[in-house]
């Protein structure tokens, strides 16, 4: 029985001691992470964290969209009840604030649309937040960049999302009104679901108003459009939002127009 023990230890023992530490690695990993979820409003662990953050500044926004019971938890640890309606985090108020973990920065592919002549970007609802770092670029300086043109698209079904970045639209399309280059960026809104004609309220929104459209977009008229007004040039396509939007763009910016215009495909997608 000796000999036996010993032959097995030397030619399985190895491979068994390896999966045992595996084993237990993973388990004492789980077991670590239940408890810093389940420690009360000290520690948690936000999944996906999406700024706004430029060379001039220095801090940054995370947009939370709620849905689901772990996203309304967390928004009652930040706010009290009387300001859950509110869109600005009350820090005047004493309150015991959990602590963020903030893994990154990372980079995207809608960097590179600072790099085409003419790009198109398309947002469905809370996909827009990428895009955002790219419009604060442009409102700092977009002369250092290759950019000409940007066609920004976004759909969304209720009209109160559109108010999550109007004041940032705004500005950006007044700035470039006021540099008398009205064309520099064409902002199209698109309301998917309505019971009738709406408008975003307030009267600094009226540049928007007017670019407010209800229904779908018509993405090969549109695409035709943009075709015929960029002839011979490479137009940087980049979508984030559901898959249905990102699959028609994509058969759209392969197929061949009479105008000598390419576009290029690009795509970010949450998990």
């Amino acid at each position: 029985m000796a000999v036996s023990w010993r032959s097995w230890l030397a030619n399985e023992g190895v491979k068994h001691l390896c999966l045992f530490v595996w084993l237990s690695l993973n388990v004492l990993l789980f077991w670590k992470t239940f408890l810093l979820y389940n420690q009360g409003p000290e520690y948690h662990y936000l999944h996906q964290m999406l700024g706004c953050p430029t060379k001039t500044k220095a801090t940054f926004g995370v947009h939370l969209k709620i849905v689901g019971d772990w996203t309304e938890r967390f928004r009652d640890l930040l706010l009290p009840p009387s300001s859950q309606d509110s869109e600005i985090l009350p820090f005047v108020q004493s309150r015991n604030y959990p602590k963020l973990y903030i893994d990154g920065p990372f980079g995207s592919p809608f960097e590179e649309s600072l790099n085409y002549e003419v790009s198109l970007c398309v947002a469905g609802g809370i996909g827009v937040t990428p895009f955002a770092s790219i419009l604060n670029t442009l409102l700092d300086d977009w002369e250092p960049y290759k950019l000409r043109r940007l066609y920004f698209i976004w759909v969304c079904r209720d009209i109160q999302s559109f108010r999550w970045f109007a004041d940032l639209l705004c500005v950006l399309h007044n700035k470039f009104w006021q540099e008398n280059r009205p064309d520099y960026v064409n902002i199209q809104l698109y309301l998917s679901q309505t019971d009738g004609i709406q408008k975003i309220i307030g009267e600094k929104y009226q540049a928007l108003n007017s670019r407010l459209f209800i229904g779908r977009p018509r993405w090969k008229l549109l695409f035709d459009e943009i075709a015929k007004c960029n002839r011979g040039k490479t137009v940087g396509v980049f979508c984030c939002g559901p898959s249905s939007i990102s699959k028609t763009l994509h058969k759209l910016s392969n197929r061949n127009n009479s105008y000598g215009t390419r576009f290029e495909y690009n795509k970010e997608s949450f998990s």
